[in-house]
């Protein structure tokens, strides 16, 4: 049902031009459905040549807005750490090289790449192979300190976590996915995978792998790059990916702020929109996801930081492309197929049992966010 309101909205944007009073029926009856209450309903929809209000319920109501909390998020990462930005994965020595024997341990360190993986990490081993190492005297250790070791975030329901995002890490491999099962301890996890891929690469260890820290001082003997931020934030937004969203809360808090922790990094976000200018009054972040039901944002907070991505046309192409395409790509893809709307409106969704919403662009012409409770 809520589904069904917010497309309809939608739809309604995108019909043949009528009068204004016209528009205002249509989109105020594109809201009125079964069983959603208009109190807990909020919508605007803006002119973007004029940013003239077209139409606008409840506009300043602080509403949870499910996934729609990913656009403040996609918003940060462009600016703070900017398109092009790179998620290192490193292996450290701690000890000394002598001939091809690495006289201590190895120390695989994270700094909170979404997208790692078992092929990076044996890309890493045959690195440490190549360096002419072919034997380890000490451990393999999982170094995660770059984050926090908290593995969801507040206000979580408690089946959110592992169903809905897999632990938060610095140090995690296909999101922490072993075996048959999501590892709870995925640095541990990724050292284990590691420490085998170097005895597949030819270089064998004489201890376990554990947890561990590196010092400051250790010898970097291998590295690896994540895909581009950009790649990372079109992934997110097209396929809603919560793990994705809280990861690089935690990579603005690390990188901009005083912490790799969620807090950290919605603050880093929550400076950010006010330097923007987006109206904050109702609005509370809490996550990068929109999962946690402590978070709070308005349609009205929503649209403006649409709008002001928008004007910014280096931001613009990069929103434009991770967003889904109604009838077309992502969380999209099967809706709204046939219309006015289809490849037309370009919006993130979000949904949850708690909350409906949509927020995005009607070709060049509007900016809309919609947010039902």
């Amino acid at each position: 049902m809520r589904r069904a309101a917010v497309a309809a909205l939608a739809v309604a944007l995108v019909a043949p031009a009528t009068a204004a009073a016209s528009l205002q029926t249509a989109l105020e009856r594109a809201l009125s459905v079964p069983h959603v209450s208009l109190a807990a309903t909020g919508a605007v929809v803006l002119d973007l040549d004029t940013g003239q209000t077209v139409y606008s319920r409840n506009a300043n109501l602080s509403l949870l807005p499910a996934s729609n909390e990913k656009l403040a998020v996609t918003y940060a990462a462009l600016t703070a750490l900017g398109p092009s930005f790179t998620i290192e994965t490193d292996v450290l020595g701690e000890g000394t090289q002598t001939a091809t024997t690495w006289t201590g341990d190895l120390v695989l360190k994270g700094y909170g790449d979404p997208t790692l993986s078992r092929a990076g990490l044996m890309s890493l081993a045959r690195q440490v192979r190549a360096d002419g190492i072919t034997r380890v005297t000490g451990h393999i250790l999982g170094d995660e300190s770059w984050f926090d070791s908290r593995r969801m975030a507040v206000g979580w329901k408690a089946a959110f976590y592992i169903n809905e995002s897999p632990p938060l890490s610095a140090l995690i491999v296909d999101r922490g996915w072993v075996g048959h099962y999501t590892s709870r301890d995925p640095a541990l996890a990724a050292a284990q995978i590691f420490r085998a891929d170097l005895i597949k690469a030819g270089v064998s260890v004489s201890h376990d792998a554990a947890h561990g820290t590196a010092d400051d001082g250790a010898t970097p003997l291998a590295s690896i790059d994540s895909p581009t931020l950009a790649t990372i934030v079109h992934a997110m937004d097209r396929v809603s990916d919560n793990f994705y969203a809280e990861m690089l809360v935690k990579e603005l808090g690390a990188v901009q702020g005083d912490a790799g922790t969620t807090a950290a990094g919605v603050g880093v976000i929550t400076g950010l929109l006010a330097q923007a200018g987006v109206p904050l009054t109702g609005v509370r972040l809490v996550d990068g996801s929109g999962l946690s039901l402590l978070d709070r944002c308005t349609p009205a907070s929503l649209a403006a930081l649409l709008t002001t991505m928008w004007n910014d046309t280096d931001v613009r192409w990069e929103l434009l492309s991770s967003l889904p395409v109604a009838g077309r790509t992502g969380t999209l893809d099967h809706r709204m197929r046939t219309g006015p709307a289809a490849g037309v409106v370009r919006a993130k969704t979000g949904t949850t049992d708690n909350a409906s919403a949509l927020s995005g662009f009607v070709g060049s012409r509007y900016v809309f966010s919609i947010l039902q409770n």
